[in-house]
């Protein structure tokens, strides 16, 4: 039965691309024996099968070049890896442009058929390719396993759209709820009455959506035309050639046929009809059965006029509503005394009880009974015949359904007395959610699988306006699959779209959906982290909330290892709206203290950095991108420094310093307007910063002073002349022996004075860290409180590595300090060393052991007894008498 509600011009429904002019574009059929037909048919299939493929390189001929053969090689060659993976690929792309470019919630449905659309021109691409040969047998193979999955996608596409645009636009329509509460029409002709309940009834309007919905989707697969079979000469010729030339039939010798041709003499007399008259009609009945099954009963009507079988086609317009226009009081475009034609059957009742009859006997073949079964709503005929595919099975039991709710509602509703339907009819009433628990529960096992399957149980769910069921099974598929085997990435794009699309139109209510409909978005999320593509990522994550997106995108930074990369995502991010701060944050800790495997070089030698500090290190570059994280970057930053002045990496210590700008306080400056206005996060921050610079300081002075006392010039030797004796050694041997130690007692005095200012250089900046103003090294300064979130940053841990790194550092600081005044003999400043250590102010002396104090006491008496055995006293005062 035809919808009077028929969905929009233009919409995800498309128009099939097969039509009557194409089929009858070759008419080679012959009155032949069925097997002299099959030979034919066998014979001429490549000449055929080259036609078809040179009709539709001309069709294409727009889109695709002429290829050269070194190009086609080529193309071969780089298929081998690819085989249709990139053009299918390019969806990822595609589908985030497509919502890129629909901002507006009352673009929805566009959406989606753009993203239908989208996918329609990936499987054009491929089925080009496959025509052209591209990558061989593999290749085409893989490719058609692409194009069934995206054309059950581009399915499912339809199917949303053609059902949400009649809940979301037609089901939300006022007038429609006020001509609910009317009640149904009584009086009105049949077309009438159910052009009423149409635009009232919304689950009928559903099911009809769905019956459209699998006739747009149905394929019929490679079946031979039926119009080839046949000259149009007449219907059942080969029977009446034979009943008027009995004395000398050349076919069906032996054997009886009926006598009369009428359309019922078959079954009357059961008696067959002549074998190829037998063949042509079974033909017959599976292309009309076709044409229904794919909503072209005009197709199926034009068949049987082809075969001359007009009572057919006559028999397949019984089914028709009943109206007279004449009843009206006025009807546009029509005279006064102008009869207008009567619409559809007046005894549409005694036709569908014959219909019920002929589809209930067993008389008939299969494709017989269940084209009369489709308009009279015999289920049992339609099973029979429908039993293999899922999609065939729902058409089946969704339009008798129909049927059977149209049926009832024009024997209530309009003032006249009915033929009985048989009580099995009426039973057949069932609801959607029964209809799919049979499906699930049916014989044939590729029914069951495919009800089970993903795509069925999306389909399904969609049907029923069951959006929390749906995100359970989707969440449920996520749960079975292994980190091993994820699911793929285009079903996880699909899946995504789809919740995002109920998440847009309100269909994900309870605070459970939502976090379903996120980790379902959060997996997508995953899959395209693998990809390393930033834009995508981005974008979708920015969907999430903001405790999952900063997790994701954070693991998603963390693989990215090249600085353009790197700025090019936090370029994506910042776009998208995400939280950088945050995000960066998360990043750099998460470097920071993972433990990365060992290199396979092993570990580097002294002095160098190795991989995994590399890349640490480097990860600071994620907080130099933003000014305002200067202060983020000085606590990540520090805390580095932190752990490779523990681990006495002193190189790895200076690449992180490094990596701060020189700057950074001019820039705390302007961010917070003056020092006195910094948080205590980023004042402690700052003097810590401070404490490491001046400790570098210290070190580097120290090296420095080392390297120049190892540097000391040698002295000239002395000639063997020289060495003997010898005294009668000519001039020019004392002229080069004079200037060779000319220059040595020069170059010693230029390198004594470097090494004495080196040395006062180093003291300085040696007592610099012992002396550290505000009291003390890596003691932060005086804060009313603690920060805020204390915790969150391990401020008491953090107390704790300073302490200990004090207790490290400086009393190795001190004994350098000792070396540099010891070697500059300066012995008195040895000694006043003690006093800094004991000093009340700083209390130096509580960062030692009892072990290190002892090596250092020892160290200072010894500069006491140098300074004794140069006349003074044991503090490097002048003894008096």
């Amino acid at each position: 039965m035809d919808s009077p509600f028929q969905p929009r011009h233009g919409g995800l429904l498309r128009p099939p691309l097969n039509s009557t002019s194409n089929s009858q574009a070759h008419n080679l059929s012959i009155t032949l024996l069925p097997e002299e037909h099959e030979m034919l048919k066998n014979s001429s299939a490549g000449a055929l099968g080259l036609l078809s493929r040179l009709q539709n390189r001309t069709a294409n001929v727009n889109d695709v070049s002429s290829v050269g053969g070194d190009t086609s090689v080529m193309l071969d060659s780089m298929d081998d890896a690819d085989r249709g993976r990139g053009k299918v690929d390019t969806l990822f792309a595609h589908f985030l442009e497509v919502l890129q470019s629909h901002s507006n919630d009352n673009e929805t449905l566009d959406v989606v058929q753009q993203l239908a659309q989208a996918c329609r021109q990936v499987v054009e691409q491929l089925q080009l390719e496959i025509e052209r040969g591209v990558g061989g047998a593999q290749g085409a193979k893989q490719r058609e396993t692409s194009i069934t999955w995206l054309k059950q996608e581009i399915n499912t596409w339809s199917l949303l759209h053609a059902l949400y645009y009649d809940r979301l636009l037609l089901q939300t329509d006022t007038q429609a709820d006020d001509e609910m509460q009317d009640g149904p029409m009584l009086g009105g002709s049949e077309k009438e009455v159910i052009q009423q309940l149409y635009s009232v009834n919304a689950h009928l309007r559903e099911y009809q959506l769905v019956v459209d919905w699998l006739e747009k989707c149905y394929e019929q697969g490679e079946q031979a035309s039926a119009f080839q079979s046949h000259d149009r000469m007449m219907a059942w010729e080969n029977t009446l050639f034979q009943l008027e030339n009995m004395q000398g039939a050349a076919f069906g010798r032996g054997r009886e046929i009926c006598k009369q041709l009428d359309p019922d003499a078959p079954v009357r007399e059961q008696k067959p009809l002549h074998a190829l008259d037998m063949e042509d009609n079974m033909r017959l009945g599976r292309a009309i059965f076709a044409s229904i099954r794919n909503g072209h009963l005009d197709e199926a009507l034009k068949l049987c006029k082809h075969y001359g079988q007009t009572w057919r086609a006559a028999i397949l317009e019984g089914w028709r509503l009943h109206e007279d226009p004449n009843y009206e009081q006025h009807v546009s475009g029509q005279t006064e005394n102008e009869k207008l034609p009567i619409e559809g059957n007046p005894r549409r009742d005694i036709w569908k009880r014959c219909a019920w009859m002929l589809a209930d006997s067993k008389k008939y073949d299969e494709y017989t009974r269940a084209t009369a079964g489709v308009f009279c709503g015999h289920l049992g005929a339609l099973k029979s015949l429908l039993h293999s595919n899922w999609h065939d099975l729902l058409w089946a039991y969704v339009k008798v359904q129909i049927d059977i709710r149209v049926e009832s509602e024009i024997r209530g509703c309009c003032l006249k007395r009915f033929q009985p339907m048989p009580e099995e009819y009426w039973n057949g009433k069932m609801t959607l959610e029964q209809i799919f628990d049979e499906l699930n529960v049916a014989k044939d096992v590729a029914v069951r699988d495919y009800a089970q399957s993903q795509l069925g149980v999306i389909q399904q769910h969609l049907i029923l306006d069951t959006c929390g069921e749906l995100l359970q099974h989707m969440c449920r598929w996520l749960d079975t699959a292994s980190k091993e085997s994820q699911l793929p990435a285009h079903q996880l794009r699909f899946m995504a779209h789809i919740v995002l699309f109920m998440r847009q139109i309100g269909r994900i209510e309870h605070q459970t959906q939502q976090q379903q409909a996120e980790r379902i978005i959060a997996a997508y999320v995953e899959a395209l982290i693998q990809r390393g593509e930033p834009q995508p990522v981005a974008y979708y994550a920015s969907g999430l909330p903001n405790k999952l997106q900063v997790q994701l995108y954070s693991k998603f930074l963390t693989q990215i290892e090249q600085k353009p990369a790197r700025e090019s995502a936090l370029e994506a991010a910042l776009h998208a709206g995400l939280d950088v701060e945050q995000i960066t944050r998360n990043t750099v800790e998460s470097i920071r203290l993972g433990n990365s495997a060992p290199s396979a070089m092993g570990e580097p030698h002294t002095g160098e950095i190795s991989a995994m500090d590399k890349r640490k290190i480097q990860s600071l570059e994620y907080l130099l991108h933003l000014v305002e994280q200067r202060g983020e970057l000085l606590w990540q930053a520090n805390a580095m420094m932190r752990l490779y002045l523990a681990s006495n990496k002193i190189e790895c210590v200076r690449q992180v310093f490094a990596m701060v700008p020189g700057d950074v306080i001019n820039q705390l400056v302007k961010i917070y307007g003056a020092l006195d206005n910094l948080p205590p996060r980023e004042e402690c921050s700052l003097k810590e910063y401070l404490c490491y610079n001046v400790y570098l300081s210290g070190v580097d002075s120290f090296n420095e002073w080392t390297r120049l006392q190892q540097t000391r010039p040698q002295a000239p030797q002395q000639s063997a002349s020289q060495k003997s004796g010898y005294s009668q050694d000519n001039f020019t041997e004392r002229m080069n022996a004079e200037h060779k130690k000319q220059t040595y007692r020069t170059e010693l005095s230029r390198w004594e004075q470097k090494v004495k200012e080196q040395a006062k250089a180093t003291t300085d900046a040696l007592f610099n860290v012992l002396l550290f103003p505000e009291k003390g090294w890596l003691i932060d300064p005086f804060i009313a409180k603690e920060p805020e979130n204390a915790a969150l940053l391990h401020w008491e841990h953090r107390q704790l590595q300073m302490e200990k790194l004090r207790s490290i550092c400086l009393p190795e600081i001190a004994l350098l300090l000792h070396e540099v005044m010891l070697k500059s003999e300066d012995y008195a400043g040895c000694v006043r060393l003690a006093d800094e250590i004991a000093d009340e102010r700083r209390q130096l002396y509580k960062v030692y052991t009892k072990h290190k104090l002892a090596e250092l006491l020892t160290k200072i008496a010894d500069a006491s007894l140098l300074l004794l055995n140069n006349k003074l006293d044991p503090w490097g005062y002048p003894i008096t008498a």
